[in-house]
């Protein structure tokens, strides 16, 4: 059973995120599911699991530090091709592909949104 039901984002530009979303996310198999208008949009396999969202208070977007939010790859060419593509699209690396020695078999990357947020991939099955 899965603890969360989404994870949130915020964005001050949601043309630019969905663009970058869509290509960084498909690299893991997910994709966009649905549209909020003007206020986000929503990403998934089979059902909304990751939202990116203009602020409610209409505030601008601000990044926690501390978080972040790490997607599961189904193996580690899909954890390589998100690192890569979050770059190409503007994204800044935070964490170069590679093996994480915290848990078996862990290989992740880290990158940052164009908002700063901070994102991961990883995936836990042996080479």
């Amino acid at each position: 059973m899965a603890i969360y039901t989404h994870v949130s984002v915020g964005t001050n530009d949601l043309a630019k995120a969905r663009g970058f979303y869509d290509d960084v996310l498909g690299k893991l198999g997910l994709k966009r599911v649905a549209d909020l208008g003007d206020n986000g949009s929503i990403w998934g396999e089979d059902k909304p699991s990751f939202f990116v969202l203009k602020p409610a208070n209409g505030q601008p977007a601000t990044v926690g530090n501390g978080v972040t939010v790490s997607f599961e790859a189904p193996n580690r060419a899909a954890v390589d091709a998100f690192h890569a593509e979050a770059l190409a699209k503007g994204g800044v690396c935070e964490g170069k592909p590679g093996p994480r020695g915290w848990a078996p078999n862990a290989y992740a990357a880290y990158a940052r949104d164009l908002d700063g947020n901070k994102l991961a991939a990883y995936c836990f099955k042996p080479e």
